[in-house]
């Protein structure tokens, strides 16, 4: 599944960065990481200007207790227990006929949804056209995210993986084994809840897959984690990296592309490298944002590059969005 920029001002050529710079990417980027990587597990904040309200919580330490063990061959590592398919997994016919109706149904099934002013804080701030590029956001997207959110099994792999790319469109990517055990034991995590369930009985009733879970999850896990050549270089990106890591194209001009995760945008925010410049006006007449929000579209800076317009959900679990945009994306398929 190839990741598309945005409709709102995105596009344009994808260009890779020259052979040169391919050769040092990756250790030039692992060296810039391991730079800002304190002693203490948390992470330095470079040049940030909008400080967190709650800056004395610093969860990155939490969430990196747990990434040996991920490292593991997949058959040794320990998981969630198995959701019950009593809960309702089967598609009803009106679901399997209404996109939208399954989709709602996926989110009545998101049980690891975080909820706002308990589990974490947004401030949105000011609003902006998409063309307006002056920073209208005077704090941080994120106010706050509670400790224990990184101490949820999901949410802990899922952080575990987000520092496996180079963003560098062109820069091509090195999958180590112990990576490679990271991506299949979180395809095995999340197999176990109720929304991959449900995506799973959805696909076979809709004879997009066969009864087969076993070959569901290998399936998951090639259409999210298998490379693929962007910007005239191979095996550079991934659906993974480009939806929930984001990426960097062009050369001289670059862009973001892709990034559409709310915890990589807090994570990332927290190190300082992305800065929120303010949520945009909705096309149509309605509601501003505010802390309840789940649904933004906004425009913010990744590494001092500019992406004018992105829409994330925010607060969702990890297996919501795998499962709504395999769902986006194997119905767009078929």
């Amino acid at each position: 599944m190839r990741g598309r920029d945005d409709e709102n001002g995105e596009g344009g050529d994808e260009i890779g960065i020259s052979r040169s710079d391919n050769k040092n990417c990756r250790k030039e980027d692992d060296a810039k990481e391991r730079s800002e990587l304190r002693e203490d597990g948390g992470w330095e904040a470079a040049g940030k200007k909008k400080p967190h309200q709650q800056s004395s919580k610093r969860p990155h330490k939490v969430v990196m207790e747990a990434w040996g063990a991920y490292k593991q061959p997949p058959n040794e590592q320990e998981y969630i227990d198995e959701t019950s398919d009593n809960i309702g997994l089967q598609p009803s016919r009106e679901e399997l006929d209404d996109l939208s109706q399954a989709c709602n149904r996926l989110w009545e099934l998101d049980l690891d949804r975080l909820v706002p002013g308990k589990d974490y804080m947004i401030d949105c701030g000011r609003g902006k056209k998409a063309y307006q590029k002056e920073d209208v956001a005077s704090d941080s997207l994120f106010s706050w995210l509670s400790n224990d959110v990184f101490m949820r099994p999901i949410y802990s792999r899922f952080c575990s993986l987000l520092d496996n790319y180079n963003p560098y469109v062109g820069c091509k990517e090195v999958v180590t084994s112990e990576e490679k055990h990271e991506q299949t034991a979180f395809i095995e995590e999340i197999s176990r809840t109720a929304p991959i369930k449900y995506l799973y009985h959805y696909l076979v009733a809709k004879d997009m897959i066969s009864y087969d879970y076993e070959n569901f999850k290998r399936m998951m896990l090639d259409l999210w984690f298998n490379l693929y050549d962007r910007g005239g270089s191979s095996s550079c990106s991934s659906a993974f990296e480009h939806v929930f890591v984001g990426e960097i194209k062009g050369r001289g001009d670059y862009e973001v592309s892709g990034f559409h995760n709310w915890i990589q945008f807090y994570l990332q925010e927290w190190k300082g490298k992305v800065d929120y410049q303010g949520y945009i006006f909705p096309r149509k007449y309605g509601k501003s944002p505010d802390s309840e929000t789940h649904l933004l579209t906004i425009q913010f800076k990744w590494n001092g590059i500019l992406k004018s317009v992105s829409t994330s959900l925010v607060g969702v679990s990890p297996e919501f969005e795998i499962a709504l945009y395999t769902l986006f994306f194997r119905w767009r398929s078929r």
